[in-house]
């Protein structure tokens, strides 16, 4: 049959590239520290990015305006990131665009919108493969409820490094799910580094083991073999749909810190996470390499808002909160830690709609605490 003879050439080219892939996947780790200037590109994305990009850009320069006025931190504002761009080219990231992000080192992100259906892949997924951003890393508090979680999602494998390049055969399509044992085990790492740093004494591993046997039980079997090096740590296992009925468990949930999830578990479950926090708009998102790193809201575009009038009224505290990561990141924590106080004890209540503040009027109190 000629189309499973094409599918079955294909699926061995896909083989190849993930070969490939790994041969390159170790890298130095940057030390911030010891660079003379940290380049942090500003991305506006589509839909309400440039709406909440615009308040976290003025945030940022207050936050950082000695630095940047003596030349050890550059603001480069990078432009071509928009859907319309990426549609008229047929690419997810325009050659150009890729050339100035790699030009920073670390990024601060609008959203990016992802058209359905087709074969242009998303904006984020591509990013994060070009620049082997292979922790995607999201923090939830709910002090209230003794609540402190830290998700530490794989972002470069799974369902999603191969997402738009399945095969379609005659009444069947079959997309593809990437396990390796280096992405696997870097992932783990960071995770339990993590925890031991901050003395979490448990980290939960999430995944579909029982039914996913090959992938989802490499990553457990992995994840426990990077285990034994941190005797300290409690460790444990969770299948995801479980795991996303405990979220909502009053009575247990409140007994997890430290998450360590294959990627299209963790997207899923870090969303429900965010939302029992306050909402998606509440919550940042880190994606971290050893090279480059990319700070973003967790949530989408929001075109909708958009399309009835709306985009003025969004929430920036997503994207303010990832801004504070990024700060974190590149070893700024005085200033990391203003901006959380900040956005602690900002009293401007911001709904999404016309019965809540503007985005610009929230971002107007926040300077003013800081």
């Amino acid at each position: 049959m000629r189309e499973l003879d094409m599918a079955c050439e294909s699926f061995r080219t896909l083989l190849e590239e993930q070969m490939r892939r790994i041969a390159g996947m170790e890298q130095e780790k940057v030390d911030f520290s010891a660079k003379e200037t940290v380049t942090i590109g500003l991305i506006d994305g589509d839909g309400i990015g440039p709406v909440i990009m615009e308040q976290a850009g003025r945030v940022l320069r207050q936050l950082l305006s000695e630095e940047i006025a003596a030349g050890t931190i550059a603001l480069r504002p990078i432009q071509g990131l928009c859907i319309e761009n990426r549609m008229a080219l047929g690419v997810s990231i325009p050659a150009p665009v890729l050339e100035q992000i790699r030009a920073c080192d670390v990024l601060l992100k609008g959203p990016t919108t992802t058209p359905m259906g087709g074969k242009m892949e998303s904006a984020n997924v591509t990013l994060r493969r070009e620049l082997d951003l292979y922790a995607n890393v999201r923090p939830v508090s709910i002090p209230e409820e003794g609540i402190d979680w830290v998700f530490y999602r794989e972002n470069t494998e799974g369902e999603y490094v191969l997402g738009s390049r399945g095969v379609a055969l005659p009444g069947m399509a079959v997309d593809f799910k990437v396990t390796t044992d280096l992405g696997t085990r870097r992932i783990a790492r960071t995770a339990f580094d993590y925890a031991r740093r901050n003395g979490k004494s448990r980290v939960s591993i999430v995944t579909k083991a029982n039914i996913m046997k090959k992938t989802d039980g490499k990553f457990t079997e992995i994840c426990h073999q990077v285990a034994q090096d941190y005797p300290e740590i409690t460790v444990d296992d969770w299948y995801i749909d479980i795991m996303a009925a405990n979220l909502v468990n009053p009575g247990l949930r409140n007994q997890f810190q430290v998450f360590l999830l294959p990627n299209l578990y963790g997207d899923i479950l870090t969303d429900e996470a965010a939302q029992l926090q306050g909402g998606v708009g509440t919550a940042g998102s880190a994606n971290v390499g050893d090279r480059f790193a990319m700070f973003e809201a967790i949530h989408g575009s929001a075109p909708r808002m958009i399309q009835e009038g709306l985009g003025e009224f969004a929430n920036p505290s997503s994207i303010l909160r990832a801004e504070a990561m990024l700060l974190r990141h590149i070893g700024r924590m005085s200033a990391a830690q203003r901006l959380e106080s900040a956005l602690a004890r900002c009293p401007v209540r911001v709904t999404g709609g016309r019965d809540g503040a503007t985005c610009r009027a929230y971002a107007d109190a926040l300077m003013e605490i800081l």
